[in-house]
């Protein structure tokens, strides 16, 4: 049992000092909310610091103001923009879109509502449940946007509802999206190339589609980015670029 440090006197729930606890731990040591319930908030110095006992990272509450947090994730996304632009002279013309996922082992049914689904698994633990979830960060890694799918949600399925998100949140502008070839489709790019402005994109040819190109490939120089890899490129049409791998 922890008994809390002395001198702390008993108090309603800050969950103000709780949130800058789980920032500080993110930014020192970053790892689990059980990890710094039980072990990593004992040994630090942070309840002197902030004038609490054990009880201020109680599991359930550390799960509960992250939940909190979630009512206000547009207006914090907004503040932190405004932030990096201010202190780190930070763009957002060129986002990287990715998908990832994290799955559970527990098993079904789940309340209606539910995310965690089976569906195509990234480890492999296709007996696990699953959420899929988007981030769209800068190339220096600030994130500005993400979301936490069902678990059976189709990567090709998710890119025209998060273009109209960050632009919705951040106004029109020219942005270059970044992201894998299994992400967007046909459809979509041609959307995004007759959007106004246009949205521009790199993107990698599917391997189906590289025959399309395989007369302009032959013709354009190659250039080596590093060991084992070279790439040339080829035009999809306004505002649009896809790199073409040698190796295919």
């Amino acid at each position: 049992m922890h008994s809390g440090r002395k001198g702390c006197r008993p108090v309603g729930t800050r969950w103000d000092l709780i949130l800058q606890a789980l920032c500080c731990y993110r930014l020192i040591d970053p790892g689990s909310e059980w990890r710094f319930h039980r072990h990593w908030y004992d040994l630090s110095a942070l309840g002197d610091l902030l004038g609490a006992g054990f009880e201020f990272v109680e599991i359930h509450k550390l799960y509960k103001c992250l939940d909190r947090l979630l009512e206000h994730k547009q207006a914090l996304f907004d503040h932190l923009t405004k932030r990096w632009k201010d202190m780190f002279n930070a763009t957002f013309d060129v986002l990287l879109y990715d998908l990832t996922s994290t799955y559970f082992e527990s098993d079904p049914p789940f309340p209606e509502g539910d995310n965690r689904k089976y569906g195509y698994n990234r480890d492999k633990r296709f007996d696990c449940v699953q959420v899929v979830i988007g981030l769209i960060v800068t190339p220096e890694g600030f994130p500005l946007a993400y979301e936490v799918m069902s678990g059976n949600t189709a990567d090709k399925t998710t890119l025209r509802d998060f273009l109209k998100k960050i632009e919705s949140q951040y106004g029109k502008a020219k942005r270059i999206w970044v992201m894998d070839r299994g992400i967007p489709t046909e459809e979509v790019l041609e959307e995004m190339r007759k959007h106004d402005p246009p949205v521009y994109y790199l993107v990698g040819t599917p391997k189906g589609r590289l025959t399309h190109y395989e007369k302009a490939l032959t013709q354009q120089p190659w250039q080596k980015v590093r060991d084992g890899v070279d790439v040339t490129t080829a035009s999809s049409g306004p505002g649009g670029i896809r790199l073409s791998p040698k190796s295919g």
